[in-house]
């Protein structure tokens, strides 16, 4: 049929797509997959009925146009013909005398315009010697496009039991080129989509809405054209095929066989149904006149917005007004001799096979359903159920991430996710500032101990000297005795600051980690109230480490444990590894560390002791031996009841060897 790409007849314009799914919803044959959150119209399976350009608010289902092929028919040189669909009197409302329409479309370009109504009256006669030769016969009928091709892509066992006629639109085209028309080139003007891919013996299909395009860019109004006649045979109850039950009008059978031998249906669901309960045989041998849609008069290819039942009413006046007076028409004339009007079906078979219930089971377990309970059938996804949603998932045809409630709480867990991600940010954001305050402390510790080393070692070596020439019993001798050891007071002071700014050596050897916290603990006294205890839970017992140092971290913890626990308590030291590091843990019961003080608890000469019970230099040498060594050291500390049980732990971690 001209340039039209039959296999992409509809499509999706992914940039306005904003996967709502209800194309999904209203496609009745699942023709739309998607895939990486996009809607794509699969050709193969697409019926064309065109209901998804028609829900979808946001315009990005479209189908092919067929403008500029109709405008080169003009320009060839060879007459054009209109084959003009009954129901333009539902679009055209505005135009109020019907030869100004015909007339508007000979100013378009087109040298004759046939009434496709005058086919519909052909293909009733055709209809009623099929009922009437084959009264136990049911058909289901082949005038609307997208029927058909339901029936051979997706009940090809019934193509046999499609009426073997050709549409009014083909019957019309037939008939032009039977009666001398054959050079023409035909194009069909309606409200139906399915139409431009339905028969090749029509040269182009423009729609309703089509054909207004064409009137406004070619500034044609009924105001500037002269009314001009239908090119006969005009129809005659043909007029009134485009409503519901338009085409049992048109033949010319008894009341009682219409009312009890025909089933009509319309609309996406109820044509299926009513094609399913056919295909199951419980229907027998009615005959079924199906839409797709709802009736010709609400097409895809009309003006959005239109009213139904006015529309129908337009249809039904102009009807009226033509047979009206014209008893003579009521008769149908004969089909012109030779002109056959017959047609053939072939199955199109594009049924995707069920999937396997274990494999949909799993599908439902992905989207969190496992159990019946949790299947809401909700319909947010497009599909009926939540089964239909997994079988359509297991068929390539959707994805997971349909399913609202899925999504819904897949955000709740990235909502968590980023919470959880932006705490611990916030916490190394906080240790690099700690890292970096530290550091610079360490810096001006370092500074000062060494100007403080060479005159302290200088006042130690002369008062020592001193010392030993004094008598016994003089009172310089024990002014010199309080200067050396305040002095050697000092020196040890200036020791711990340098140990917190790590300009000490490391002297690494292979250590035995459960004997290195055998060792450290021998050298605390545990009160009778305190209970201690050593959890191993190494896979591997030696690190290499500065053992002399790590005893003095690990002692410096358990009696600061101690003193936290005025009122006993547990003590509790845990030693546990990976292939790569080693963690030490110990946690007391004592009173905690007010939140505020944490960030402080590693700065020299910072205690909370009483003035004379520390220097503030414990935690500082430890946090120096430890980076010394290339580990970490952290703390976490509750001293609020309220918020669970009190106490302190402070977590070292070391690498197991020292080139890791």
């Amino acid at each position: 049929m001209g340039q039209t790409d039959k296999r992409n007849l509809v499509y999706t314009v992914k940039d306005l797509c904003r996967v709502c799914y209800t194309c999904v919803r209203e496609c009745p044959v699942k023709a739309i997959r998607i895939i990486d959150g996009q809607a794509e119209v699969l050709a193969d399976r697409c019926i064309a009925c065109g209901n998804c350009t028609i829900v979808c608010k946001q315009g990005a289902k479209v189908y092919a146009r067929s403008i500029d092929q109709v405008r080169q028919l003009f320009r060839s040189g060879h007459p054009v013909f209109a084959l003009l669909a009954p129901s333009f009197v539902a679009e055209f409302e505005e135009v109020s005398e019907h030869g100004l329409f015909v007339g508007m479309l000979k100013k378009l370009g087109f040298q004759e315009v046939y009434e496709v109504g005058m086919g519909a009256d052909l293909v009733a006669g055709e209809y009623e010697d099929l009922i009437n030769n084959k009264p136990g016969k049911g058909y289901i009928n082949s005038d609307c496009p997208a029927i058909v091709s339901f029936v051979e892509k997706y009940h090809p066992e019934l193509v046999g039991s499609l009426t073997p006629v050709v549409s009014p639109m083909v019957a019309t085209a037939r008939f032009i080129r039977h009666t001398g028309g054959k050079d023409a080139k035909l194009v069909f003007i309606g409200p139906c989509i399915a139409k431009k891919n339905e028969s090749e013996e029509v040269d182009e299909v423009v729609t309703f809405s089509e054909l207004r395009q064409m009137f406004t860019a070619g500034r044609i109004r009924s105001s500037n054209v002269e009314p001009s006649p239908f090119t006969p045979p005009l129809a005659m109850k043909g007029a009134g095929f485009p409503v519901s039950r338009g085409l049992l009008q048109s033949m010319c059978l008894d009341g009682n066989h219409v009312d009890q031998r025909v089933i009509v249906a319309e609309g996406r669901v109820h044509f299926q149904e009513a094609i399913r309960e056919y295909a199951d045989g419980i229907l027998g041998s009615m005959q079924l006149e199906l839409l797709c849609c709802e009736g010709c008069i609400m097409g895809p290819g009309t003006s959005p917005g239109g009213k139904k039942f006015v529309r129908r009413k337009r249809v039904l006046n102009y009807l009226h007004e033509r047979l009206e007076g014209n008893t003579d028409k009521l008769e149908r004339p004969d089909s012109p001799e030779g002109l056959d009007l017959s047609r053939n079906f072939d199955p199109d078979d594009q049924r995707i096979s069920n999937p396997s219930e274990n494999d949909i089971e799993k599908v439902l377990h992905r989207m969190g359903k496992f159990s019946q309970q949790d299947h809401l059938d909700c319909g947010a996804c497009g599909y009926d159920t939540c089964l239909s949603h997994a079988r359509a998932i297991t068929q390539g045809l959707a994805e997971v991430e349909m399913c609202l409630p899925y999504s819904i709480d897949q955000l709740h867990q990235t909502i968590h996710k980023l919470a959880d991600s932006k705490h611990k940010l916030n916490s190394v954001e906080q240790a690099l500032q700690q890292s970096e305050k530290l550091a610079n402390m360490g810096q001006l510790s370092a500074g000062i101990a060494h100007e403080l080393n060479n005159p302290l070692g200088v006042v130690i070596m002369y008062s020592n000297m001193l010392l030993e020439d004094c008598e016994k019993d003089m009172q310089l001798k024990e002014d010199l005795q309080l200067i050396v050891e305040q002095a050697g007071r000092c020196k040890s002071i200036v020791g711990g600051l340098l140990n917190f700014a790590r300009k000490n050596q490391v002297k690494y050897s292979r250590t035995n980690l459960v004997e290195l916290m055998r060792i450290s603990a021998s050298s605390v006294i545990f009160p009778e109230n305190v209970t201690y205890t050593l959890n191993n839970e190494l896979s591997g017992t030696f690190a290499e480490i500065d053992q002399e140092q790590m005893v003095q971290v690990i002692t410096n913890l358990l009696k600061n444990g101690l003193e936290a626990m005025p009122n006993g308590g547990r003590l509790a030291a845990t030693i546990s590894d990976s292939h790569d590091w080693v963690i030490i843990r110990i946690r007391d019961e004592g009173t905690g560390i007010d939140a505020a003080d944490l960030e402080k608890v590693f700065e020299p000469f910072y205690t909370t002791k009483g003035i004379g019970k520390g220097t503030g230099l414990g935690l500082a040498t430890t946090y120096g031996v430890v980076k010394m060594h290339r580990g970490q050291i952290d703390v976490k500390s509750n001293n609020k009841p309220e918020k669970g049980p009190t106490g302190t732990e402070f977590i070292i971690k070391l690498p197991r060897k020292r080139n890791l």
